[in-house]
């Protein structure tokens, strides 16, 4: 694809030209053509380019990845529904059902329109990034090529960003890298990926990316000559064991350039120590002749064993198939991928490659890691958050005691394999024996693990494991089962509380709220004001009977607050001390509850078991919540600059942001220029996106995290 070209066209008839380059003119192409050309008549792209010229291009993007005529008419008419008066009834009678099925996605995915979009730094940024992102992977489920032909709509408009205000480049670019890229990861779309994000990274992290170049630049000709001289080695030894020069093809790169930038964040190194730089690429014809040229690699070239990996063997979910392995040769250090054309063909267009190279027609094709996502989290910002770890991380592949092989993101644990093989099998995981040892449910699982899970019926999921588990499906299960959980709790702790106060037994507080109908009960449990109001009502209601208000002159009911060892209690009767249960060690920011017992409050935290008894014995209870101190605790990762003085500079700025250091830790010294430095710390700013913005005035953030509550 010739990315300067496709840039550079800025007229209507060689856009066209372009598009017939990469598909047949057909008569529905030409008629879609046609149709598009009356629909966007006069309507012009901030650059003062006819608005036409942007759907034939993305049309010819889309062709040149794919030879389904269905998609590339799609993209031609992907705005006509949204910019028009043309409905997609209307698309469907002229260009049939297949189409206006893709343009009907296509215009689910409302785009952010440039007078819409919302400036970086705000807290609105991540709610429109991750809605975009739901709304894209939601519109996608039943048809996958509606993903395909977005993501060739926003290279096109990446390519053309420069015609933007400077805050509009950076947002489009953040949400590009944010949301678009990783889901072309996921399809397999190595060649768009890539692009989306070095066009991203040249908006959004400009001294960078010119430091990257620079040095790219500055040693151009050593590079070259590193890589000329590996190929003709590689190429000498294949030869010399048989091989004929028609038997492979040995292509040389080197990494891009945000991927350069992203190892050098990872590891706190300068760009000069970026271990796997330089890499080779050999093509051959089948898959044998790939582990015969592994062979031959790994005896004439010492390898790094950490770094081998085999996904011919084991593909990814996106069917991604090559060798990986990384070698020594004289001062350098290559990555080496070796697989046949057929797979070079899959792991540069991914799921395109099943419409341009095979037989599959308009075959849908069902992606399982599209499917496995949670989709029913009411909130969009933690639909982003729990999904974005599938899509971003690097894969390990694990298997069951059958064989069947499982791909998970790198750190998950025992309980992700658990849930990615059946909900059921996650929610009751009892046991679990990894390599045949018996092991922990939340140990991380390595390459080529081998997992057997035992489960029980009565097993219950642990709540405080949910931080533990790192994919999508396993914490939204998890957290949908303790959300359920809590709610329950705290429905049975609102009865105990309004018993206590009121001196009356838990049966009656609860056949009074059956009757009254208190839906919200269980916020009786932890909001003062509802309690209060509840307490009102009831004395309201019953006070009609002229018993109880002989009951009620002679104790003068009232809640008394009592502030013991940072907590609020409200309680009817005396209360003289805390005792904090040695059972679950409830700590500052949990969530608790309290028992009164000899005038003493017992605190336990809201999932402790031993306290989930109590409260089902129905033991008399009290409104319990931490003071209001306003402090919340942070786990923070940098890169420092080495130098004189840079670690008090930094130490210095977070104190002007009223930030109380709890702990440092320095990172090994990997590089001459940079180090790692982790900070646990304290802040009364509770926004974490809000605390990120201000600091990173000052240096990038790789890590930051709220550490408040243990169990959840």
């Amino acid at each position: 694809m010739d990315i300067k070209k496709i840039k550079y066209i800025d007229d209507v008839d060689s856009a066209i030209e372009y598009l017939f380059a990469q598909i047949p003119p057909s008569d529905t192409l030409k008629k879609a053509l046609e149709y598009a050309k009356v629909a966007h008549e006069n309507q012009f792209r901030k650059s003062g380019e006819p608005y036409i010229i942007h759907p034939i291009l993305v049309a010819g993007i889309v062709s040149s990845i794919s030879d389904d005529e269905a998609m590339a008419v799609a993209a031609l008419l992907h705005d006509v529904v949204e910019d028009t008066q043309v409905g997609i009834d209307e698309i469907n009678r002229v260009f049939g059902e297949d189409v206006a099925h893709l343009v009907e996605g296509l215009t689910k995915i409302d785009s952010i329109r440039d007078a819409e979009l919302i400036s970086s730094n705000s807290n609105e940024r991540l709610v429109v990034s991750a809605l975009s992102f739901r709304k894209m992977l939601l519109a996608s489920i039943k048809d996958v090529r509606v993903l395909v032909v977005k993501l060739c709509d926003r290279f096109h408009n990446m390519l053309t960003l420069d015609a933007l205000s400077a805050p509009k480049q950076e947002r489009i670019a953040e949400e590009t890298l944010v949301v678009y890229a990783p889901i072309a990861h996921r399809l397999g779309i190595s060649f768009l990926k890539n692009l989306l994000e070095d066009l991203s990274f040249s908006y959004l992290f400009k001294e960078e990316k010119e430091h990257i170049e620079a040095y790219l630049d500055t040693h151009y000709h050593a590079i070259e000559m590193k890589l000329e001289e590996f190929k003709e080695k590689i190429n000498k030894v294949l030869v010399q064991n048989g091989f004929c020069e028609d038997d492979f093809e040995i292509l040389s790169r080197v990494k891009h350039k945000y991927s350069i930038y992203l190892k050098m964040q990872r590891k706190g190194v300068g760009i000069e120590e970026v271990l796997d730089l330089l890499a080779v690429r050999i093509l051959t014809k089948d898959a044998v002749k790939c582990y015969n040229i592994l062979g031959l690699i790994h005896l004439h070239f010492k390898p790094l064993s950490s770094r081998f990996k085999d996904y011919i063997a084991v593909p990814k979910d996106n069917g991604y198939r090559t060798i990986h392995t990384t070698v020594f040769h004289e001062t350098a250090i290559f990555e080496v991928q070796i697989r046949t054309y057929d797979m070079h063909q899959t792991a540069e267009l991914g799921v395109a490659a099943h419409w341009k190279y095979k037989s599959g027609g308009n075959d849908n094709i069902k992606l399982d890691w599209l499917h496995n996502l949670g989709y029913q989290n009411e909130s969009v910002e933690e639909f982003y958050d729990l999904i974005k770890n599938d899509l971003y991380s690097e894969d390990i592949s694990v298997f069951s005691p059958k064989g069947d092989a499982f791909t998970l993101p790198r750190g998950a644990v025992v309980l992700d394999f658990a849930y990615a093989v059946h909900t059921h099998v996650g929610n009751h995981a009892k046991s679990a024996l990894v390599n045949k040892a018996k092991t922990s449910l939340i140990n991380e699982l390595h390459n080529g693990d081998i997992v057997r899970i035992e489960v029980d019926v009565n097993s219950i999921t642990r709540c405080s494991w949910i931080d533990a588990v790192k994919t999508s499906k396993a914490k939204t299960n998890m957290r949908y089962i303790c959300n359920a959980r809590a709610r329950e709790i705290d429905s049975k702790s609102s009865v105990n509380i309004v018993a206590t106060a009121m001196n009356l037994s838990s049966s009656r507080v609860e056949e009074w709220f059956d009757k009254n109908g208190c839906e919200k009960r269980a916020t009786i449990a932890t909001d003062i004001e509802h309690f209060r109001d509840v307490i009102h009502k009831y004395i309201i209601d019953i006070g009609q009977n002229n018993r109880f208000k002989t009951f009620l002159s002679r104790h003068r009911f009232k809640l008394k607050l009592y502030t013991l060892k940072g907590l609020e209690i409200y309680s009817a009767t005396h209360v003289g001390d805390v005792v904090f249960d040695y059972c679950c060690h409830p700590k500052n920011s949990d969530e608790i509850m309290a028992f009164l017992e000899k005038g003493k409050a017992h605190v336990h935290h809201k999932m402790c078991k031993t306290a989930i008894k109590k409260v089902e014995a129905k033991e008399p209870m009290i409104f319990v919540r931490w003071e209001k101190s306003n402090v919340y605790n942070y786990n923070m990762i940098v890169s420092l600059h080495s130098g004189v003085g840079t670690l008090a500079e930094f130490l210095n700025f977070l104190a002007k942001l009223k930030i109380d250091i709890n702990q440092i830790e320095l990172g090994k010294n990997k590089s001459e220029s940079t180090r790692y430095c982790e900070i646990e710390f304290e802040s009364k700013e509770a926004d974490i996106n809000t605390l990120r913005v201000k600091i990173e005035q000052k240096i990038k953030v790789i890590h930051l995290i709220r550490t408040d509550d243990a169990y959840r």
